[in-house]
């Protein structure tokens, strides 16, 4: 087992609507969910948000605020 730490981010527009992404592989392939990925070590928690929305949609976040944290084990791919 390899703990790591997954961030996912909440990005909501000046209207409201909300960012969503169809995941390519990794846990839930083919299914919606929110712009994310792994914490790097030494990173903070606001700085792999902004990492992550801006890989995997070219967005700029700011204004990023901790939400809540959640203790998940999920099974090593493979």
């Amino acid at each position: 087992m390899n703990p790591r730490v997954g961030v996912g981010v909440f990005v909501i527009n000046h209207k409201g609507q909300l960012v969503l992404g169809q995941r390519k592989s990794s846990h839930g392939a083919g299914t919606w969910a929110l712009p994310g990925g792994h914490l790097e070590f030494n990173e903070s928690f606001e700085d792999c948000a902004a990492r992550e929305v801006l890989e995997e949609t070219g967005l700029n976040v700011r204004d990023i605020q901790f939400l809540t944290a959640t203790n998940d084990i999920m099974k090593d791919e493979g």
